[in-house]
């Protein structure tokens, strides 16, 4: 399977970072470099970073889209990809503008290496939201998948019945679990 860019026009070198190689047929995007800079400051909900080391890993790093390694620094902090979106594009989400908790690295970091494939924190079995974005911000649908053995093709399916509407410009990924930002796939 072939790799399909989802950029928008108006991505930048600091918007974008990474032209990773994936086996996906959707690219999965992590928080962008300028957005970590000011999130190690202060959050989203005008909290300071508070970093400490993860004895025991294993939660999502959001810049780096893999689960934190034992002994990492790394910070939980508020995040609002909706309003970020929006920033960048002009939309007004409104009430549809959410946050909630992410883990970064505490320290400025390369993101996502080229030797990811496939979609990032897919564990087979585990239920996922994909929340379905419009041009101004607003929810025009979703989709709850239960990810199956083959992790890609559920979420390939998923992602492709999603951009069928034409309305969809944006989809966020969330755990049910804890309601917790994943990552996004632009419109490709």
């Amino acid at each position: 399977m072939t790799s399909t860019r989802t950029d928008s026009p108006k991505d930048t070198p600091t918007d974008n970072p990474t032209d990773l190689p994936t086996a996906t047929a959707y690219t999965p995007r992590p928080i962008a470099p300028e957005t970590l800079r000011r999130l190690r400051e202060t959050d989203d909900a005008g909290q300071p970073c508070a970093p400490y080391v993860d004895p025991e890993g294993g939660d999502p790093l959001r810049c780096c889209l893999r689960p934190i390694a034992p002994g990492e620094r790394v910070a939980l902090v508020s995040y609002a990809p909706l309003r970020r979106w929006a920033a960048e594009t002009g939309a007004a989400p409104g009430a549809y503008d959410e946050q909630g908790p992410v883990f970064i690295h505490a320290d400025p970091c390369a993101g996502p290496t080229g030797e990811r494939t496939g979609y990032p924190f897919s564990r087979a079995g585990s239920l996922r939201t994909l929340r379905r974005y419009d041009r101004n911000g607003h929810i025009v649908g979703g989709r709850l998948l239960r990810i199956p053995r083959d992790e890609e093709q559920g979420f390939d399916a998923a992602f492709a019945e999603a951009f069928a509407d034409p309305d969809v410009v944006l989809v966020h990924v969330r755990a049910v679990e804890y309601g917790c930002f994943h990552f996004e796939v632009r419109r490709p």
